[in-house]
């Protein structure tokens, strides 16, 4: 059973920005892609725990500010030769406000 929060309007990120959700499991970071999809991952990369919501996002992929591990925004998995997963949480969108699935 899910639990859906609101937790903003999509025009409130950035194009190719996050927003950091604080939860009591740990961060969560909101990415929106250029083309208007939107995402969230928990805010760790699977490497050293950097925090991806301050990575570069280009495509459907946020980059680690650290270590430059890119990570798929639809799965949460790192892109070969890296391997790990940052784990991604559900979202939607309704009337341009978004709702995170926790």
């Amino acid at each position: 059973m899910s639990n859906w929060i609101e937790i903003g309007k999509v025009e409130e990120i950035p194009k190719l920005g996050a927003r950091v959700v604080e939860t009591a499991k740990g961060d969560i970071a909101v990415f929106r892609t250029a083309d208007d999809s939107v995402f969230a991952l928990r805010d760790r990369c699977p490497h050293k725990d950097g925090p991806l919501s301050q990575g570069i996002v280009h495509g459907h992929v946020v980059t680690c500010p650290l270590h430059n591990w890119n990570i798929d925004l639809e799965s949460g998995e790192a892109k070969a030769p890296d391997e790990g997963c940052a784990g991604r949480y559900e979202v939607k969108v309704e009337g341009g406000q978004i709702f995170l699935s926790i």
